[in-house]
């Protein structure tokens, strides 16, 4: 809130929406517990703020076999219209590898983004050695879905292929301080005039 709200100081007139999508009719009920905690979040609010958008939990969700799955993986914003629309992706930005690894090994869901910079910021982060990787590592692809996601029917097809080449790097790198962040610093990337990311020196 306070980020959205930093760039309409000065601002006339308009008004904050929320648009949230995700989630489905999973067995734990994780994706109701999350929504549920967003929107009391929300409520919580002194501001005033307009719910555009919900396609949640049962909202997103469909019925195959018995089984649960989101009807809708993914969006994107066409930031210059404000369109909403389905979307998946191929590339999933710089240093996916390191920001998974940090994931996996428990990191809490954390912004990279700076919108004031327009810069990723990644890191420094820190985790302890990954409990029984190599154990993880001999494990047969049932067993990783099976133990390592929140839904196991639900995942997309890359997932066990994600998983695994994380385990590896947390394996590699049991303790990421110094060698992937030099001198304890964040890594910095940058859009080019080909909106590509492009890594930079702190200070540029």
């Amino acid at each position: 809130m306070s980020s959205i709200k930093s760039f309409s100081d000065h601002a006339q007139c308009g008004r904050l929406e929320v648009h949230l999508v995700g989630g489905f009719s999973d067995d734990r009920q994780l994706s109701q517990k999350l929504t549920h905690q967003l929107l009391s979040e929300f409520d919580k609010q002194d501001d005033d703020i307009h719910l555009v958008t919900l396609c949640v939990t049962e909202l997103n969700d469909r019925e195959e076999n018995e089984n649960h799955f989101p009807i809708i993986y993914g969006i994107a914003v066409n930031i210059k219209t404000a369109e909403i629309y389905r979307a998946s992706f191929q590339d999933r930005g710089p240093e996916e590898q390191l920001r998974a690894a940090r994931a996996l090994a428990g990191g809490p869901m954390i912004s990279i983004y700076d919108a004031k910079t327009e810069q990723l910021r990644i890191g420094p982060y820190s985790w302890t050695p990954f409990p029984h990787v190599d154990f993880w590592l001999q494990q047969d692809d049932k067993q990783i879905l099976e133990n390592l996601s929140t839904s196991p029917l639900a995942e997309p097809p890359h997932f066990v292929e994600h998983i695994r080449s994380t385990l590896m790097f947390l394996k590699k790198f049991p303790s990421p301080a110094n060698i992937l962040f030099p001198g304890n610093k964040a890594l910095l990337y940058k859009k080019n005039e080909d909106g590509l990311w492009e890594k930079i020196s702190p200070g540029s």
